[in-house]
C-alpha cells in the first residue's frame, strides 16, 4: 500500500469534498485527482477504517452520515490569498445581498487562518482592486441574482416586473428560472416564462422588481447546458474568414469572442480569424468597419457587398451633413437666421 505524503494529502482532499457535497462519484474523484478509480476505490476503504461514516450506492456515488463533520480545516497561504480575488469578485460582479453573504463568509473563512497568514492577507487585501463593472442590477432590485439562486435552489417561480429591450414599457412575468449564467458582461436567468409560454432569456438589469412565489415549478426542466446549446443552434450561423495585420489583432482580443470567434493562426505578419457569425450583415459588418482599412475579408464574399453598402450609406449622409454645414456658413442663411442685413465683411 503506498503510504507517502501525497496519498495522504490526496485522502485528506477526498474527505474534504466529501463534507462539501451531498454524493460525490469516484469518477468525479478520479478525474480530480488524476488516479484510476481503483486508486479512490481504496482510499475510501482507508477512510473508512479509520471510523468515518461513509455509505454508497451503487452508480451514485458516496456519502457521509448526516451530521457527521470535522473541525474546521486549516488554510494554506495560497488558499487564503484565493479568498482576497474571490472577495473582491463577488463585489464587483454580483448584487448586493450576495455581496453581503460571502463577506460574511469570508470572515468565517479568516478566522481559522494562524495570525501570521492573518497578518499575510492583510498585507495584499488593500492592494487588489476591481475596477468598477457596468451596471449589472437595477437600482430597484439590487437583491435579484441571490433571489434567482434561490428560485433555482427551491424550484420556485418568481414574478419580475421586467424591461424587454423591444417592449415600450415594463411587462409582469411570471416565470420558473431554469439557471443562471454570465455573458458578455451581463447575468442572465433562462426561465419559462408563463406569459410567452416558452423558455426566454432575462437580463438581471432589466428587472426592475422580483418576488420569490411559493409556487412550485409546473414543468420539469432539463440541465441549463441542454437549453443554451439548443438556443444556439436555432441560429445559422456564417462561417467568415478575415486576415488581420499582425499590429492590429491584439487589440481585437476583448471584441472578437462577442463575434463567433472560432480560431486563428500566423501566416507572415498577418494573422487569419475564423468565425461563425450569427449576424454577418448587421453586427459583423458594421464591427468591421473599425478597423477594415488593416484586413482583408477572404469569405464570405456578401460580406464584401454588405460592407459597401454600408460604406454607401455613411457617405450619403456624411455627404448631406456636409453640406448642411455650408449651408449655415453661408452668409445670406447667417443674416437671415439673425434677422439682419448681410455684414459688409462677408459680402
Amino acid at each position: 500500500m503506498d503510504d507517502s505524503p501525497k496519498r495522504f494529502d490526496r485522502i485528506v482532499a477526498i474527505l474534504i469534498q466529501l463534507q462539501s457535497k451531498k454524493v460525490v462519484r469516484a469518477q468525479d474523484l478520479a478525474e480530480r485527482f488524476e488516479v484510476s478509480s481503483r486508486t479512490i476505490y481504496r482510499d475510501i476503504r482507508t477512510l473508512e477504517a479509520s471510523g468515518v461514516p461513509i455509505y454508497g450506492e451503487a452508480g451514485s456515488g458516496y456519502s457521509l452520515m448526516d451530521g457527521y463533520r470535522l473541525p474546521p480545516v486549516m488554510f494554506t497561504r495560497e488558499e487564503a490569498g484565493s479568498f482576497i480575488a474571490a472577495e473582491k469578485l463577488m463585489q464587483k460582479f454580483t448584487d448586493r445581498e450576495m455581496g453581503r453573504h460571502y463577506a460574511s463568509a469570508a470572515y468565517k473563512l479568516k478566522a481559522v487562518l494562524k495570525n501570521a497568514d492573518k497578518d499575510w492577507l492583510s498585507g495584499i487585501e488593500s492592494n487588489v482592486l476591481m475596477q468598477p463593472a457596468d451596471r449589472m442590477f437595477n437600482e430597484n432590485a439590487p437583491n435579484a441574482l441571490a433571489m434567482l439562486f434561490k428560485c433555482v435552489a427551491e424550484k420556485t417561480q418568481a414574478i419580475l416586473h421586467y424591461q424587454a429591450i423591444e417592449a415600450e414599457v415594463p411587462l409582469t412575468r411570471t416565470i420558473e428560472p431554469v439557471g443562471i449564467f454570465h455573458d458578455h458582461n451581463n447575468w442572465y436567468t433562462f426561465a419559462y416564462c408563463h406569459l410567452r409560454k416558452d423558455y426566454r432569456q432575462f437580463r438581471t438589469d432589466r428587472i426592475l422588481e422580483i418576488r420569490q412565489t411559493e409556487q412550485p415549478f409546473s414543468l420539469t426542466h432539463e440541465p441549463l447546458e441542454n437549453y443554451l446549446k439548443n438556443d444556439k443552434e436555432k441560429y445559422p450561423t456564417t462561417r467568415v474568414r478575415i486576415l488581420v495585420d499582425k499590429k492590429i489583432a491584439k487589440h481585437l482580443d476583448y471584441e472578437k469572442k462577442f463575434h463567433g470567434f472560432v480560431s486563428q493562426q500566423m501566416i507572415g505578419n498577418q494573422i487569419e480569424m475564423t468565425f461563425l457569425s450569427q449576424n454577418v450583415q448587421n453586427g459583423f459588418a458594421r464591427w468591421y468597419l473599425m478597423f477594415g482599412d488593416h484586413a482583408k475579408i477572404l469569405e464570405p464574399e456578401s460580406l464584401k457587398t454588405d460592407i459597401l453598402e454600408l460604406m454607401e450609406k455613411m457617405k450619403s449622409r456624411l455627404s448631406m451633413n456636409h453640406s448642411e454645414a455650408r449651408e449655415r456658413l453661408n452668409p445670406a442663411y447667417l443674416s437671415q437666421k439673425k434677422g439682419g442685413s448681410i455684414p459688409k465683411a462677408l459680402r
